[in-house]
C-alpha cells in the first residue's frame, strides 16, 4: 500500500501499517520531517483541545493585524483567496461547535504520548519523549483572567491545570522575566527535543523493517470501479492496495482527485532557534499575549508561534522570525541582546489548517480503499502518533480507536 506523505503523521501512519504486517510504500518529494514537522514548537499537548475560532476571536484580529509584534499577518494579496476559508473559520466559532470541536479533539491528543511509545521504542528514540509539563505565563491579572473560559474548556474535557502566582513563577522558571505575574501549569503534557530527529528515527526503523521511502510527488491516481489500484508519480505508477493521503498543506489537490473538495489553506508558521543560550526554560513556556512558545531542544532554544496567511507560493517573511527572537529575549532578560548570525537560525514551514480546526481523518467518500489524515493544523505532532494508529484500523477493517465522525470528510458538504 502506499501512504503519500513522510511528515510526522505519515511516518505514524506508515509505522503503524507496518506493525500490521503490510508492505508500505511512502511517497514525498523531500526527505522525511523537512516540512512543518521539521519546524514545529515540539509540544505534545494532550490538552490543545481549544480551537483557533472562538466567540470573540473575530473582534481581536484587527487589533493582531494592526501590531507589528502580533501574532498574526496576512498577505492582502492572498485575501481573496482566504475569504472562502475565513468565513468558514467564523462560522466555526460558534458556541456549540466550539465544545463539540474541542471534546473531539480531546480523544484524538490525549492519548498522544501513549501511542507515540511503540513507535519510538521501535525506533530507538524514547529519549526525545518527555512528560515534564507545559506553562502559560501570564504578564497580567487581567490577561490570566481573560484565559478563564478558554481553561474551563479544557478543564470541562478532563484536563487538570495548576495556578500559579509570581512566586511560583520564580520557583519553576527562575529565567523567566519577573513582567510575567502570573501562569497555569498543564503536567500532562509532554514535548519532543527534537522534532525532526523523530521523524527520521521513524523513517529509518519503518525502512530497517522493509519499508520503502520514495522521494517523489504523487500527482494523480488511477483507479478501477471504487477502488485505487496505483498513484501516479513522476516515475511511473507505484501499485496500492490502499492510499493515505497525509501530504500536509498540499494534500487539498489529491483530496480532489479522490472525490473530496476541503476547505484546506495554510497557515504559514516561523521559528528561530538559538544555539548555546545563555538560560532557557526548563519546559516548553508559552507566552500568554505574546502567542508563542519557548522550548528547550537538543539544537538549542527554540521560539515558535505567529500565523500568517499568504498561501504557498509567496517567500518567507523572515521579519516575523526576528519578531519572535525579539520577543523572547524580552521573556528571559537573561539571553544575550546581540547575537550573532552563526548562533541563529530561521525557518518557515506550511501548517495545513481546516477553519473549524478539526483534521480530515478517515475515508475518502468515493474510494473504498483510499483514506486521509492531513488538515492538523497547530497539533500535528501530538495528533500524528493516535491517527497513524486509526488509519491503520481502517485499512485492516477494525473499529477505530475512537469516534471519526468529527473528522469526516463530508462535513463541510
Amino acid at each position: 500500500m502506499v501512504v503519500i506523505g513522510a511528515g510526522i503523521v505519515g511516518m505514524a501512519a506508515a509505522s503503524y501499517l507496518q506493525r500490521d504486517g503490510r508492505p508500505v510504500v511512502v511517497l514525498d518529494p523531500g526527505a522525511p520531517g523537512e516540512g512543518a514537522s521539521y519546524g514545529n514548537a515540539g509540544c505534545l499537548n494532550g490538552s490543545s483541545v481549544v480551537p483557533m475560532s472562538l466567540p470573540g476571536t473575530l473582534a481581536k484580529v484587527p487589533g493582531w493585524l494592526l501590531d507589528p509584534m502580533g501574532p498574526l499577518a496576512i498577505r492582502w494579496r492572498y485575501l481573496p483567496v482566504l475569504l472562502p476559508w475565513l468565513w468558514r473559520f467564523v462560522q466555526a466559532g460558534k458556541p456549540e461547535k466550539v465544545q463539540a470541536q474541542a471534546r473531539a479533539l480531546r480523544t484524538l491528543l490525549a492519548p498522544s504520548i501513549e501511542t507515540y511509545r511503540p513507535l519510538v521504542k521501535a525506533a530507538g528514540a524514547e529519549d526525545l519523549v518527555h512528560r515534564a509539563g507545559h506553562l502559560f505565563a501570564y504578564k497580567s491579572a487581567a490577561a490570566f483572567a481573560g484565559d478563564a473560559g478558554v481553561n474551563q474548556l479544557r478543564r470541562d474535557n478532563g484536563v487538570e491545570i495548576q495556578e500559579l502566582t509570581a512566586d511560583d513563577l520564580r520557583q519553576l522558571e527562575p529565567a523567566l522575566s519577573r513582567d510575567f505575574v502570573r501562569g497555569r501549569l498543564i503536567a500532562e503534557n509532554g514535548h519532543c527535543s527534537n522534532p525532526l530527529r523523530l521523524v527520521q528515527s521513524l523513517a529509518e526503523a519503518f525502512v530497517r523493517n522493509g519499508g520503502m521511502v520514495r522521494r517523489l510527488a504523487a500527482e494523480a491516481f488511477d483507479v478501477i470501479d471504487d477502488r485505487v489500484v496505483a498513484v501516479t508519480t513522476a516515475d511511473g505508477h507505484q501499485p496500492a492496495s490502499a492510499v493515505v493521503l497525509a501530504a500536509g498543506a498540499w494534500s487539498r489537490p489529491l483530496a480532489a482527485k479522490l472525490g473530496d473538495v476541503l476547505p484546506l489553506d495554510t497557515e504559514r508558521g516561523y521559528h528561530i532557534m538559538l544555539k548555546d543560550p545563555e538560560v532557557a526554560p526548563r519546559i516548553p513556556t508559552m507566552s500568554a499575549e505574546g502567542k508563542f512558545v519557548a522550548t528547550p531542544m537538543e539544537p538549542g532554544l527554540r521560539f515558535a508561534g505567529t500565523v500568517e496567511f499568504a498561501g504557498l507560493e509567496a517567500p518567507p517573511d523572515w521579519r516575523r522570525a526576528r519578531i519572535l527572537l525579539r520577543q523572547g529575549q524580552d521573556m528571559y532578560p537573561g539571553l544575550a541582546r546581540e547575537i550573532p548570525d552563526e548562533r541563529l537560525s530561521l525557518w518557515m514551514g506550511f501548517r495545513p489548517s481546516m477553519p473549524d480546526s478539526l483534521p480530515v481523518i478517515g475515508p475518502s467518500s468515493r474510494y473504498a480503499n483510499a483514506f486521509y489524515a492531513f488538515g492538523h493544523g497547530h497539533v500535528g505532532l501530538v495528533a500524528g502518533s493516535m491517527t497513524g494508529r486509526v488509519t491503520a484500523d481502517l485499512v485492516a477493517g477494525r473499529p477505530p480507536a475512537i469516534d471519526l465522525a468529527p473528522f469526516s470528510a463530508t462535513r463541510f458538504r
